[in-house]
């Protein structure tokens, strides 16, 4: 969640020029926060899933395997979960307060963060066990961070980082639909009923080398937009290595070992993209 505040910081000082480096930092460490909180929360409720998971690709799915292992009681990986929450909100009620002024967009962004975060695999809403999953994690960890990010420093609304960020939605859901490939025995089995169970493993390879492509064809179609400058451009870079994971998944969806290279390879593109868009418009800003 640091690459789409990243994008949104550097959209904002590309659009407005204002960068205000506390806020910066602070949008960092609470969008890392709600991450390990959900990550936490997911850990300790669960369980059932990754008790029974031996299909699982470590350090990419499977959850931590922190309880699994006796690494620490389930109690207190709640707890630490909670923990996080609690002082992301802390930050999040800082940052209400500076930019109240321009409004409780902060405060909207923010609440939905931490629900989605926490109600995520938390009973009883379990969000991540229905179809729309990966559409969840794609809103918050894309659109939401990016837009959030952006209205803190320019602390007004542009439909820029909304377009920006659709790329990073798409390529942050495929991180997630990958990586479900290797649970999927386990996640079927326990009645989670995302995207890549209702499809199967094949089928669910596919869709992934899709979600791949739509994220390329997004950045250059947002290119149109009058206010995305086209060095924006520079996230195609990141497609080579895209095209590699694609081939992988695709031919190896039901080998879990041989599918690795693919789940390591996802985090790595949504990472470059990002950043290289985010390049992209901070060298639009200086010249």
């Amino acid at each position: 969640m640091i690459t789409p505040a990243i994008l949104g910081t550097a959209i904002a000082w590309q659009s407005s020029g204002a960068f205000h480096w506390h806020y910066f930092l602070l949008v960092l460490l609470g969008a890392a926060l709600i991450n390990g909180g959900t990550n936490l929360v997911n850990d300790y409720f669960d369980r059932a899933t990754d008790d029974i998971n031996v299909e699982y690709v470590a350090p990419f799915t499977g959850g931590s395997r922190m309880i699994q292992q006796g690494l620490i009681a389930p109690s207190r990986v709640l707890g630490a979960g909670m923990l996080c929450f609690a002082a992301a909100a802390a930050i999040g009620a800082y940052l209400v307060w500076a930019t109240w002024a321009s409004g409780p967009m902060i405060l909207i962004l923010g609440a939905i963060g931490v629900f989605c975060g926490f109600f995520y695999t938390t009973p009883p809403l379990k969000l991540g066990y229905r179809w729309p999953a990966e559409s969840i994690v794609g809103l918050n960890c894309g659109i939401l961070v990016t837009l959030g990010a952006y209205w803190i420093q320019a602390q007004t609304f542009s439909w820029v980082p909304v377009i920006v960020s659709i790329p990073l939605a798409i390529l942050i859901a495929a991180v997630l639909w990958v990586n479900e490939i290797p649970d999927y025995v386990a996640d079927k089995a326990v009645g989670k009923n995302h995207m890549v169970v209702l499809l199967g493993k094949e089928r669910a390879a596919k869709g992934y080398a899709v979600l791949l492509i739509a994220a390329y064809v997004c950045i250059v179609l947002g290119i149109i937009h009058q206010g995305i400058p086209p060095l924006a451009l520079l996230g195609l870079l990141s497609f080579p290595l895209a095209f590699r994971a694609m081939r992988i998944a695709v031919k190896n969806y039901a080998d879990s070992p041989s599918l690795a290279p693919a789940n390591a390879m996802t985090p790595m593109i949504y990472l470059a993209t990002g950043l290289l868009m985010a390049v992209g418009f901070v060298i639009a800003g200086v010249l």
